[in-house]
């Protein structure tokens, strides 16, 4: 047989091409990929803040709660981002130990 034979073969019975179940599958990804990179740009930021803040503490130019409650807001994301990413491997090796 073909290959072309074998692909047309595949693309009528549905286990090959862009069906419906896919589209939603890979909008889904998409969509949880897009707010894991959204939460971890804030996380970042946070981040580049409370060394902003260390900074201008260190020169004088601002006072030592502002300091604090940046480098706090920093740390608390950051806790919030590695318990959410322990949750997630979490869920994937519980999903791996299930038998097919």
């Amino acid at each position: 047989m073909s290959d072309t034979m074998i692909k047309g073969v595949y693309d009528q019975s549905g286990l090959i091409g862009d069906n419906a179940s896919t589209k939603a599958a890979k909008t889904t990804d998409d969509k949880f990929t897009g707010i894991l990179k959204d939460a971890i740009k804030k996380v970042d930021n946070l981040q580049k803040e409370a060394d902003g803040a260390i900074q201008e503490f260190t020169l004088g130019k601002a006072p030592l709660h502002k300091t604090m409650i940046a480098i706090e807001k920093a740390n608390l994301s950051f806790q919030l981002m590695l318990q959410v990413r322990n949750k997630i491997v979490d869920a994937y090796q519980e999903i791996m130990k299930t038998q097919v």
